[in-house]
């Protein structure tokens, strides 16, 4: 997932994408605990940056509208 994609959604599918993120992650989190060797560690990884980015996104779009 590109920033640029980002920048062009709008604040309601930024939390979509947010939502999605989050259950990905915590859906990680269990598989690793029910077989540890089913996930690879690198998932964790993009999920985390790409929820980053998410977040990221939406703090810059809410300091523009405020200036």
């Amino acid at each position: 997932m590109k920033t640029s994609e980002l920048r062009s959604k709008s604040e309601q599918e930024l939390r979509e994408e947010l939502t999605a993120l989050l259950r990905e992650q915590f859906n990680l989190r269990m598989q690793r605990g029910v077989n540890p060797d089913a996930v690879r560690s690198d998932q964790f990884t993009k999920v985390r940056r790409n929820i980053a980015r998410v977040k990221t996104v939406m703090s810059a779009n809410r300091k523009g509208e405020q200036s």
